[in-house]
């Protein structure tokens, strides 16, 4: 008999993932190979996340309560994935991205830096790399972090993708990230995101002064019922907000902000300028 590995569930919340991937499997009397064909994976995938070794992702959590039939409750995998990764982000958060996978529309507006949406690989490991060395995140969810950047952008590249509208100040543009060719990297993403047939990409210049509508990150969902949700956060926390009386003047704000910040044309403009070196 081929050497079955102890799984330790209550040692970690990645192993306690691992442990009821494979109670499910085996409930079910499939081999390793049998669910990594179900979910289109690999069995060195699978076995990596039963035992631990590998952190799942949230497009595999999907896949596996799509196959396991445990999506929707309070028991499924994307729940136990958002849980994994509350020690690393704010409350609020883990729910937001729920729905913003599933969004039609995106409204999306960052102080500071480039919002998430948008990041490089390159752009995100520095923050996360920054934070590690302040003690906010351990290197692991550091990881996981960066992981989870590359798991939301990928609504901007499925079947039917959402519109995503994205004003970013000025700040976050001219803020140096992560040295000159970071900088140049994540610029350059800038315009290819600006180019996609379902984007609007506009710069709040620092001009607009007290015009400027809002004062921190915001971002506002419409979801397929035609509902729409805020997500708002400070440094300490998160709060999503799906209250009609209190989003609706988010919505009306982010518009007012629209006809202030510059045209995608100037935007881009002013990127391209940036990106030879022009002030």
């Amino acid at each position: 008999m081929v050497n079955r590995k102890e799984l330790h569930p209550e040692s970690s919340p990645r192993a306690a993932f691992g442990y009821r991937v494979r109670s499910l499997r085996e409930a079910r009397g499939w081999s390793q190979e049998e669910l990594a064909e179900e979910t289109e994976y690999s069995g060195q995938h699978i076995s990596a996340i039963e035992t631990g070794r590998k952190p799942p992702t949230l497009t595999f959590a999907r896949r596996l309560d799509t196959v396991l039939g445990t999506g929707g409750g309070p028991e499924s995998f994307e729940r136990e994935f958002y849980e994994m990764r509350r020690g690393s982000l704010l409350e609020g958060f883990p729910e937001y991205v729920d729905r913003e996978g599933r969004a039609t529309e995106i409204r999306v507006f960052e102080v500071g830096i480039i919002p998430g949406l948008l990041q490089t690989p390159e752009y995100a490991q520095v923050l996360a790399n920054s934070a590690v060395r302040r003690g906010a995140i351990t290197p692991k969810q550091a990881e996981e972090r960066v992981a989870l950047v590359a798991d939301r952008q990928k609504a901007l590249v499925r079947p039917r993708p959402p519109m995503v509208f994205v004003i970013m100040d000025e700040s976050c543009i001219r803020r140096p990230i992560g040295g000159p060719a970071v900088m140049d990297g994540q610029l350059a993403r800038l315009i290819e995101f600006a180019e996609l047939p379902n984007t609007q990409l506009q710069v709040a210049p620092y001009e607009i002064g007290e015009r400027r509508t809002f004062d921190r990150a915001v971002n506002l969902l419409m979801l397929p019922d035609r509902s729409v949700v805020c997500y708002a956060e400070s440094h300490a926390q998160g709060h999503l907000d799906r209250e009609t009386t209190s989003v609706q003047p988010m919505l009306t704000a982010y518009h007012q902000l629209q006809a202030e910040s510059l045209s995608q044309a100037a935007t881009v403009a002013m990127i391209s300028k940036l990106r030879k070196g022009t002030p």
